[in-house]
């Protein structure tokens, strides 16, 4: 009888249809955690990549440079060209662990509103019922 009541009612739709979201929630949450570690590797790809970039760029200069690496405005420049290699290096790593650590948050909050949306269907089944419920009590007092 219960199963018939809650058809009559609308509530198992209601039910079901909480439940649906939530699993399309928990894709999405899958999806977004993927981008986190798609992003995370092609940080760590890109400094790899970098950081080869930067030794070329290293050896050329001090190729340029040839027999003047004896003086102090070469030691300057071969330094310079270190530290803005390292700055880049690790602007890339940071800039990919942002995009990693948004995807991420994006996931919890798709699987939060997973819970709510199940919640919600849940809340409007049991209202469903007892609107249902309300409406046939009436219905037999007043003697249809």
């Amino acid at each position: 009888m219960s199963g018939v009541f809650e058809a009559l009612s609308g509530a198992k739709a209601q039910r079901v249809a909480g439940k649906s979201a939530q699993n399309i929630a928990n894709f999405n949450a899958e999806v977004s955690e993927q981008r986190a570690k798609a992003a995370r590797a092609k940080a760590a790809f890109a400094q790899k990549r970098q950081a080869k970039r930067g030794v070329a760029a290293k050896s050329a200069l001090i190729a340029k440079l040839g027999t003047g690496l004896t003086s102090p405005v070469a030691g300057e420049l071969i330094a310079e060209q270190a530290a803005e290699t390292e700055l880049e290096n690790l602007l890339i790593g940071f800039e990919g662990e942002v995009a990693a650590g948004q995807a991420e948050s994006q996931a919890v909050l798709d699987r939060l509103q997973g819970k709510l949306a199940k919640r919600r269907g849940k809340a409007a089944g049991r209202a469903a019922n007892v609107q249902f419920g309300t409406q046939i009590g009436t219905t037999l007092l007043t003697g249809f």
